[in-house]
């Protein structure tokens, strides 16, 4: 919304929300957004196994799917990208994934410009400002390095 766009974002948890699966959707548009749901996403990021076998398998052949490193799929002829997503929280905030993911889809996307994405993350979450945006700059230098490949 920084960056004058419209978005929206939805999310579903299973009765087992703390350590089981979830789903979280954003769609993010130049016109007003009339349903809230993606579809057919452009992008598709998954940090485990479950998730990539639940989602990533019926994704359409143009998304382009994100899974953690440490995930053990072959990809299974999809457009799969790995990124070091829970091992770079592991080192910097356990609790940072969240940040490193969608700082990495901000940066590798362009959909939203990073000083946004880091003004809401500042916003959102003020008292650990300075654990974000070491979390942040992760996510952005993956994307980077993956751009500039």
């Amino acid at each position: 919304m920084h960056d004058g766009k419209y978005a929206i974002q939805s999310q579903s948890y299973g009765p087992e929300a703390r350590g089981g699966s979830s789903k979280a959707e954003v769609v993010i548009s130049e016109e007003p957004i009339d349903y809230p749901k993606a579809t057919t996403p452009d992008y598709l990021l998954c940090l485990t196994d479950d998730a990539f076998k639940t989602y990533g398998l019926v994704a359409d052949e143009k998304t382009v799917i994100f899974v953690d490193s440490s995930m053990h799929t072959d990809g299974s002829g999809k457009n799969v990208i790995k990124v070091p997503i829970l091992a770079a929280a592991h080192e910097i905030n356990p609790q940072g994934a969240n940040v490193i993911a969608v700082s990495f889809l901000v940066a590798y996307t362009g959909l939203v410009r990073r000083e946004s994405a880091l003004e809401s993350l500042k916003e959102q979450f003020p008292r650990f400002i300075e654990k974000n945006m070491k979390c942040a700059e992760a996510g952005f230098k993956f994307a980077d390095e993956l751009l500039n490949k």
